[in-house]
């Protein structure tokens, strides 16, 4: 494979990454969302991020052709956990309602911002994806921005609850950026959005509606662990958290039992 198309094909790996982690993460929310309409709701989100998962896979397999060994059923479920390339923020364990629309929102505001450059890109796969994916993101995006308002400023424990899952979600923000090592490159390209412009655009986004809420902006020093009890430095792309093995073992465990079924 040559030069860019390896560094493309690690950006785009990245993108289905995140949509295939956190339409796992909101998918455990079913049957168990705070009110009956809201269960259909981020179900249906979820499996939206499980399809735009398989058109990015899709594309990882078109750039990659030929190694028969990145198809995307091996890529979802036969491919270790130490090789997965997410974001460590999709990574995180659900927590309360208030934590899961807020990583929703954050990821929504991050990912739409990506997209509209990728609209513009010189690469026509690009382009044809991010077009019909961003349809489905400015919906997710609107319904989480609405919770995010009824929290921030409803009762008061609302507002704590979404307080503290700003405090622990906002260290690994930085982790939803930088896709691949040759980012830069491929922007140089016309073929990915600058990381800079997708940063800005996503503050354009999502600082307005946090101070309109209330919320204050934690002080990034030391990231909390799901676990809440101890400290680890904002973490990166290809660093995991300590139980993403068993979430990984647990989307595969279906598949494990015949690998040689076909999906």
């Amino acid at each position: 494979m040559d030069e860019p198309n390896k560094a493309l094909s690690e950006y785009v790996l990245a993108l289905a990454d995140d949509e295939l982690i956190l339409g796992h993460r909101d998918s455990e929310w079913c049957g168990q969302a705070p009110i009956l309409e809201e269960d259909i709701a981020f179900a249906n989100i979820a499996l939206d991020e499980f399809g735009h998962a398989g058109l990015w896979y899709g594309l990882y397999a078109g750039l990659t052709s030929q190694d028969s060994d990145t198809t995307p059923d091996r890529m979802i479920y036969q491919r270790p956990a130490a090789d997965f390339r997410c974001a460590p923020l999709v990574e995180l364990p659900n927590g309360d309602w208030a934590f899961s629309m807020l990583r929703q929102y954050l990821f929504d505001a991050a990912e739409i911002a990506r997209l509209t450059g990728l609209a513009g890109s010189s690469q026509p796969e690009l382009t044809g994806i991010a077009e019909k994916v961003i349809k489905e993101e400015r919906y997710h995006q609107r319904h989480t921005r609405a919770w995010i308002v009824r929290l921030g400023q409803g009762s008061t424990e609302s507002h704590q609850r979404l307080q503290a899952a700003l405090s622990i979600l906002w260290p690994y923000t930085e982790s939803l950026f930088n896709l691949c090592p040759a980012e830069a490159i491929l922007a140089e390209a016309g073929l990915v959005p600058q990381t800079s412009q997708v940063r800005s655009s996503w503050q354009t986004q999502v600082l307005p509606l946090l101070e309109q809420c209330g919320l204050e902006l934690p002080e990034v020093k030391r990231a909390a662990t799901e676990a809440g009890d101890e400290t680890v430095p904002p973490m990166q792309r290809g660093q995991h958290l300590k139980d993403f093995s068993a979430l990984v073992a647990e989307l595969q465990s279906v598949a494990c039992l015949d690998p040689q079924a076909e999906w």
